[in-house]
């Protein structure tokens, strides 16, 4: 849930994108979406949006192992 700033009355997302990236990088560069959502402290179901967001944009790497994707941090370099 997003937290609204009582000065600006804006909203704040709770989990930005480089939440997780930090934890992927945490946790060795890669890892499942669930040892992500423990990393960060969120739901499953947030991780597996987010996640899936930065493959969108380029930012991480997934593929499929059984039933659970493996997640990899994208080198810039």
């Amino acid at each position: 849930m997003a937290h609204r700033d009582d000065n600006s009355g804006r909203y704040t997302e709770t989990y930005p994108l480089e939440v997780f990236i930090e934890a992927l990088a945490s946790l060795g560069g890669s890892a499942g979406t669930q040892d992500v959502a423990d990393e960060v402290g969120c739901k499953y179901r947030t991780a597996n949006a987010k996640l899936h967001e930065l493959d969108d944009e380029g930012r991480v790497s997934s593929r499929k192992v059984g039933n659970a994707y493996l997640w990899t941090v994208i080198d810039d370099e």
